[in-house]
């Protein structure tokens, strides 16, 4: 496993249940034995289908799948950094509950041939597509080496449906679904946009649009997370990604594939340049922005008509809440069924909450996300009783519990939830919840030039245990509520309506993103001690096109009690540890003393 998937455990899959595949013949107390084998398949990706790369998979078949005893699939990969092997045990789970189950490295990566894509449908894609036909039954796909040279017949034990989900017959048609999370989740939708004989969705922490998970602009949306303006350059987590991919997914799977290091090593060439100028210029390229929304599922989610059920992390500072509140809202509009968990880990915090799921064994009669999962490949999968669950779940931190994390768990019958909860901006530095008691005040400071960070945060791509968020005096403006009377529970995304006074910004933004104003929106909780907590370390960037007019910024959603006797601070500061922030230098004013200037917090009863 590489050294991101050891630092990011459960990204390659619901729970990335082992470590390490233990190919067995039985597994203890389980209802079904099943046989592991290692296989080779030869695929062709790209434009016209003409790359040839090698994938290495385990397929683990149960020991009573037959041609009279038919059994369904599940298709799973790793995340970022990952191999097949980080899918064990959830493979030994479903092989010993009759599932074939195919689990195999992603192109790039654990012992597969090829560069990285970035799960773009032409290349990984078309390779999950061809996975899908070996499971139908499609000879010459598998082999038994490397070299291709020893041929295994395509799957005959395999459920087969009658057409798929375009309405047209297929010999090859296996009943299918698909598990993973991170990059393995956002592969799901690649591929099924590819091939509609996929039958169920289950992608964990992954993105809608990865231009704003890598250069988000929270303000401007034109639809989901999607920004008519550039946005603002994520510094940690792309280096981080860079050096995996790169340098050690590159230097380890040279033996498999020497083509690898050759020009941008491990990835496809076109990425390297974009990464770097935009880790310079503090925004993407048009062509960057071309290649990473062409990978994302904004871009194909009108060709998704299977069931998909999401689970983004509640803390994620890589892939937040609302890049998979956008993929809900989307498949829900178009009528694609459609079911969202938000739970209580993320790419920021690793460990799920007791009785939410277990990173070793998965158990559905003990983890409220086992048995999530069970539930959904049920009913699709095997014809099974109809999911029960409800279409939107969210972990509460703040509620106590024995066993299961199931009361744990809020729900609704669909999402956004709650009513809002206006906090005006008032005076020099108060939030009020009454218009009529807004007072006029002005506060004023300055970014930084060249993108200096301004806060003494830590870097949020390694650590999960973030320092507490500390910005330079002179280069935010804030304002803080009354202690609240009572608990307030927030679920979902704030939103804050501002003005800004930015006279050389104006300016400057007439030459294009690099004069642009750029501000960094965060919501704190403050203690009755006054120690104030950034809200699961979540910030919103946002690149001002024109700093004149009114401006709307959406903030990562959260899942967050304010207890009695707590304040609400909401911020804009000029710079960030974690971002490249703007490159000219700019004073900003904000005045305030009319209900237009307001932060928003949706807000439920439960």
């Amino acid at each position: 496993m590489g050294t991101l998937a050891r630092v990011l455990a459960p990204l390659a899959a619901l729970v990335l249940l082992a470590a390490t595949p233990t190919p067995a013949a039985a597994a203890t107390g389980s209802d079904v034995t099943y046989t592991v084998q290692t296989l080779h398949f030869a695929v062709v990706v790209g434009p016209g289908g003409a790359t040839h790369c090698d994938i290495v998979g385990d397929l683990y078949t149960p020991s009573d799948a037959s041609r009279t005893h038919r059994v369904p699939a599940i298709l799973t990969t790793n995340g970022f950094g990952g191999s097949k092997d980080d899918q064990a045990g959830l493979a030994r789970y479903f092989g010993s509950q009759d599932y074939a189950v195919l689990s195999y490295s992603g192109l790039g990566f654990g012992g597969s041939g090829c560069k990285i894509t970035l799960d773009d449908p032409d290349w990984d894609g078309q390779a999950a597509r061809q996975l899908v036909g070996f499971l139908g039954g499609e000879d010459g796909i598998a082999y038994a080496d490397a070299a291709h040279t020893q041929p295994v017949a395509g799957l005959s034990y395999v459920v087969h449906d009658p057409i798929d989900h375009a309405g047209r017959h297929d010999t090859y048609d296996p009943r299918v679904g698909m598990i993973g999370g991170s990059y393995g989740g956002e592969v799901q939708v690649a591929a099924a946009s590819v091939d509609p004989r996929i039958d169920a969705l289950i992608p964990l922490i992954t993105w809608n649009d990865l231009s704003y998970s890598l250069t988000p602009n929270n303000t401007g949306l034109t639809t989901g997370v999607t920004s008519a303006t550039p946005g603002v350059t994520k510094l940690t987590w792309p280096l981080l990604f860079f050096f995996e991919g790169a340098v050690l997914d590159s230097a380890e799977g040279f033996r498999y594939d020497p083509s690898r290091v050759i020009g941008c090593p491990n990835f496809t060439d076109q990425i390297c340049p974009g990464l770097a100028a935009s880790g310079t210029l503090g925004y993407p390229t048009t062509g960057l922005l071309a290649l990473l929304r062409h990978a994302s599922v904004s871009t194909y989610l009108s060709q998704i008509r299977i069931p998909v059920l999401l689970a983004q992390g509640e803390n994620d500072t890589l892939f937040n809440l609302n890049e998979a509140a956008a993929t809900y809202q989307a498949l829900a509009a178009q009528g694609t069924p459609v079911k969202m968990i938000w739970q209580s880990w993320g790419h920021s915090g690793l460990t799920p909450a007791p009785g939410e799921l277990d990173l070793t064994s998965p158990d559905p009669a003990t983890q409220y996300e086992a048995a999530r999962v069970v539930s959904w490949f049920g009913q699709y999968l095997k014809d099974g009783p109809a999911d029960p669950y409800p279409a939107f779940s969210y972990f509460r931190d703040w509620v106590n519990y024995t066993g299961i994390a199931t009361p744990a768990y809020g729900s609704a019958s669909s999402y956004p939830v709650g009513a809002p909860r206006t906090f005006y901006l008032s005076g020099n530095d108060a939030l009020v919840t009454d218009r009529a008691g807004i007072q006029p005040g002005t506060q004023s400071f300055v970014t930084p030039p060249a993108g200096f960070p301004t806060s003494a945060s830590g870097i949020d791509a390694f650590s999960a245990n973030i320092p507490p968020d500390k910005n330079l005096p002179g280069t935010y403006a804030a304002w803080t509520s009354a202690p609240l009377a009572s608990d307030m529970n927030v679920v979902g995304q704030p939103t804050l309506d501002v003005r800004v006074q930015a006279p050389t910004a104006v300016q400057s933004g007439k030459l294009g993103p690099a004069g642009q104003l750029v501000l960094f929106a965060k919501v704190y909780d403050v203690a009755p001690d006054g120690s104030e907590s950034l809200v699961h370390n979540l910030i919103a960037p946002v690149r001002i096109a024109d700093p004149g007019n009114p401006i709307h910024i959406t903030l990562p959603a959260i899942v967050h009690r304010f207890a009695a006797g707590h304040a609400v601070r909401i911020m804009l500061a000029g710079g960030d540890l974690n971002y490249r922030a703007g490159l000219v230098s700019a004073p900003v004013t904000l005045t305030t003393g009319s209900p237009g200037q307001a932060l928003n917090l949706p807000v439920t009863t439960g």
